[in-house]
């Protein structure tokens, strides 16, 4: 089955920075808005970035100014350049399309902010 695949997380301290990839291998959402979602612990999943197909940007107001999202297009890699990273940023981080297909959750990748 296609899913998504994440890359990128990783260990690092407070104000540092990360990006993320997410590969679509097999698969081509060109028309298909895409987003970043993150869950940490104890936390239901959550939005906090997404991208149109013509590339017109959202974020949630916890990572505006920090996060930016990007992709290539015709769509095969979406990113998340993370900068000024903060404790309570640390979550398992995936990609989907917005609003989210439940068949299509890949594993994430663990991102841990030290402060």
């Amino acid at each position: 089955q296609v899913r998504p695949v994440e890359s990128g997380g990783g260990l690092v301290q407070a104000g540092e920075s990360l990006r993320l990839s997410c590969a679509h291998s097999g698969a081509t959402f060109s028309f298909y808005d895409m987003g970043w979602y993150r869950q940490a612990p104890g936390k239901q999943r959550e939005l906090v970035a997404s991208i149109s197909s013509d590339g017109g940007t959202t974020y949630a107001d916890s990572v505006k100014g920090r996060f930016t999202i990007s992709r290539d297009n015709p769509i095969t890699t979406v990113y998340l350049q993370m900068d000024n990273l903060k404790p309570e940023d640390t979550a398992i981080y995936y990609c989907n399309i917005v609003p989210s297909l439940h068949t299509y959750w890949g594993q994430g990748t663990q991102v841990t902010v030290s402060p």
